[in-house]
């Protein structure tokens, strides 16, 4: 016979399990947001729309089967108004008149995903952004071009793009563009306090949009991340020898000639800040969105003598590097002799 003072503990203990258990279950597996029914609907309501406009948007999608009926539940529940509550929102399956009506009243609103990575332009940011938000990319850019909001924000046209984190982000499809600005305020913030971002980039003696800058150049010059620390290192030398930086990608995006396979005189010789061929120091700003792992390759850059480097020619996609343009040049026929064997000469 098992005695008391052990059944006790027993009992605790299968109760700890019990729990544990159910814990494992409820939150362990599950995604991260919310699983969407295979048949669920999204209703999206304009900014400033009204009563006759919304109800034509669901009879679009076949949610008012009964327009009176849908007229007298909406009256009654308060739902009327001018302007009605704009937004993006779940319709899920089974969902009846007077559901749908509470839910467009008072529900939560279905947040999307807006993708950002590899726009060069503000432009091309507008319209990426304008693909997943209700405001078009003529009142995006209209924004990224207000020169008295920029300024108020510390930043110009030349150097805007340097506020772009590439990531995704949850958003209200509704969200104006000073929302959609200010919400890249704070991750722009988020993004600099890890990691001991800030003090590497005041370490450097380089501001953060000096930092965003080079590595933009570095996106640009490479697609090898575990290469990205040791060309950063070259621009830095660069910079402290106060050399012309010389960046092929500083002259195509100063002459906006971005099918261009080739750099030739015209882009070198061609008349801008931004042309690197021209211009000493970092151009004025940004020459594309740059990723996390290029900003980290220039916080992190590798420490040596590196002045110069070359593409190997060899198809790896990989560089190398001289201290000297004597070891240059011969880097420069390596670089010749691997695209003959390859055919491409």
């Amino acid at each position: 016979m098992i005695k008391r003072s052990r059944v006790v503990p027993l009992i605790f203990l299968c109760t700890l399990l019990f729990i544990f258990l159910v814990y494992l279950k409820n939150n362990l597996g599950q995604p991260a947001m919310e699983e969407i029914p295979a048949d669920a609907q999204f209703v999206y309501i304009p900014t400033n729309s009204n009563f006759e406009e919304v109800l034509k948007i669901l009879e679009a999608q076949d949610l008012v089967q009964n327009e009176n009926k849908f007229k007298s539940i909406a009256q009654k529940l308060g739902y009327i108004k001018n302007p009605m509550r704009s937004g993006r929102y779940m319709i899920e399956p089974g969902m009846k008149a007077e559901d749908i009506i509470k839910h467009l009243k008072g529900g939560s609103q279905a947040p999307v995903n807006v993708v950002l990575n590899n726009e060069r332009l503000l432009e091309d940011v507008a319209a990426k952004v304008s693909r997943f938000l209700e405001p078009d990319s003529l009142a995006l850019i209209s924004l990224f071009h207000d020169d008295l909001y920029l300024a108020d924000l510390g930043y110009t046209r030349e150097d805007l793009m340097s506020l772009f984190i590439q990531n995704t982000y949850q958003l209200y499809w509704n969200t104006n563009p000073k929302d959609f600005v200010d919400r890249m305020i704070k991750e722009h913030e988020k993004f600099w306090k890890k990691q001991q971002r800030k003090q590497k980039a005041e370490d450097l003696g380089l501001s953060q949009k000096e930092v965003y800058t080079l590595a933009s150049i570095v996106e640009k010059e490479t697609l090898k991340d575990d290469e990205k620390q040791t060309m950063a290192g070259v621009y830095f030398n660069r910079l402290e020898e106060n050399m012309l930086l010389q960046a092929d990608p500083t002259a195509v995006f100063a002459t906006r000639d971005f099918s261009t396979k080739r750099v030739l005189n015209y882009h070198t010789r061609y008349d801008s800040p931004f042309n690197t061929y021209k211009y000493k120091g970092l151009p004025p700003g940004p020459i594309t969105m740059t990723s996390i792992s290029s900003i980290d390759a220039v916080l992190n850059l590798e420490q040596h003598d590196y002045l110069f480097f070359c593409a190997k020619g060899d198809g790896s996609g990989y560089h190398n590097f001289a201290k000297s343009l004597r070891q240059h040049n011969k880097n420069a026929e390596i670089y010749r002799e691997n695209l003959k064997k390859r055919g491409l000469r």
